[in-house]
């Protein structure tokens, strides 16, 4: 059927806003939890260094090992630095690099998977080869090989966190994708002479949407650790740079002498893979 422009399609009501908002309304009582203590977390992260007077990095050998008073409110560690500062620098080392894993592991998994479930040509089993491949290796050793190539790269490890990441959206995408491709309400809107881009709004986003996000809540809080996890053995960000698990083995020896020091930087970051893991959790 061919429309003129006096008698055309009428413009489709559904949008990704309004699927998000639904998507806020029908959240549950732990999903808001989570998203409380993420968006605390954040807030103190961007907030925290406007209240200190010194920078994170800066030393002072005379206050060493200092408990939580007016002047540092949460210590310093073994060289002087403010607790404080350092763990808000940390936080948001960890939002920053779980933000951008999100944005281009799913931005890259959907767009193959419609493809791949839309085309099922060459280019899906070239796909589908490509991540049969990538699930064979641990994602682990994989980000440590990247991570051994450019040794503390804030940007390999999020090369390569993302490079793993984007499987599991393109697998989900692509098997939610292929039964709806065919639908007999997507051939009714094609032989309606509607768009792909329209008919991709209308029936397939709607349908991955609230699985991508629920990939994405989980996803951030596994690039978190494995950025603090690779911190732990030296092969992730390097000093003089503030990251979580970086801070957590720098501080252990002084467990005894200063535990609160220990203790900050891991309750930080099992509060942030906790608030991700809530975040991701969906009604049944």
């Amino acid at each position: 059927m061919m429309y003129t422009e006096a008698n055309s399609p009428p413009t489709p009501t559904f949008s990704p806003t309004n699927r998000v908002k639904k998507t806020f309304r029908s959240a549950t009582s732990q999903q808001w939890f989570g998203f409380a203590i993420l968006a605390t977390l954040l807030i103190f992260s961007f907030l925290a260094p406007h209240f200190a007077s010194v920078d994170g990095a800066e030393q002072d050998l005379g206050a060493i090992l200092t408990p939580p008073n007016a002047e540092h409110w949460l210590g310093t560690d073994h060289f002087g630095r403010s607790m404080w500062v350092r763990l808000a620098d940390a936080i948001a080392l960890s939002f920053g690099l779980a933000a951008l894993c999100i944005l281009t592991a799913s931005t890259a998994g959907i767009a193959l998977g419609v493809l791949s479930a839309w085309f099922p040509t060459r280019f899906g089993k070239v796909v589908e080869l490509l991540t049969t491949i990538l699930l064979a290796l641990p994602g682990l050793v994989l980000v440590l090989i990247f991570a051994a190539i450019v040794p503390g790269s804030f940007w390999m490890l999020y090369f390569a966190i993302a490079l793993i990441q984007w499987v599991e959206y393109y697998r989900v995408v692509r098997a939610i994708c292929q039964p709806l491709i065919h639908s007999p309400e997507m051939e009714a809107s094609q032989l309606m002479g509607f768009g792909r881009w329209y008919c991709f709004k209308r029936h397939l986003l709607p349908a991955i949407l609230p699985q991508v996000l629920t990939i994405a809540a989980f996803g951030a809080a596994n690039a978190i650790l494995m950025m603090a996890s690779l911190g732990f053995v030296y092969v992730g960000i390097q000093p003089p740079l503030a990251e979580l698990g970086l801070m957590t083995v720098e501080l252990f020896p002084y467990y005894s002498d200063a535990p609160w020091l220990l203790a900050e930087p891991l309750v930080s970051l099992a509060a942030m893979v906790l608030g991700c893991q809530l975040l991701g959790r969906r009604n049944a």
